[in-house]
């Protein structure tokens, strides 16, 4: 099995190669997004160099998330289960295992596991050294 450096994986992709046809590799598309799932335009902290954080979340049936922000766009990928998230004015909106969605950054909410099983969520910060991925509500 030939391995690619990522120098030629990234000239293949910039140059159409067809070593990433769809029918060698199929994908399907998760998401595009330039704004978060309230209508916020994305945008980047200005200071530090670029940091991208994953983490797994589980919430609990009947638990919830404190109320808080994103001070960096953050990606959300449900894994299992179901959580619906509530906006304050901007309202309630339910995920579902498979649904993907750029969280809201300036508006506050938090998530309820609404279903009965254990919600499992990819949660992917697009962040900068020093700039925290929640900023807890008071």
């Amino acid at each position: 099995m030939r391995v690619l450096g990522i120098g030629t994986v990234l000239a293949m992709i910039g140059t159409g190669s067809s070593a990433f046809a769809a029918d060698a590799y199929p994908s399907v598309e998760v998401l595009a997004a330039t704004t978060t799932i309230t209508g916020e335009v994305l945008h980047y902290p200005t200071t530090g160099p670029a940091k991208v954080t994953a983490l797994e979340v589980t919430i609990a049936p009947g638990a919830e998330t404190v109320l808080h922000r994103h001070p960096a766009p953050m990606f959300a990928y449900i894994l299992d289960g179901e959580v619906t998230v509530d906006y304050g004015a901007g309202g309630k909106r339910s995920f579902h295992k498979g649904e993907a969605f750029m969280e809201a950054m300036d508006v506050a909410h938090k998530g309820v596991n609404t279903g009965t099983v254990p919600v499992r969520i990819l949660a992917v910060s697009m962040g900068a050294e020093g700039t925290a991925n929640v900023a807890v509500e008071k």
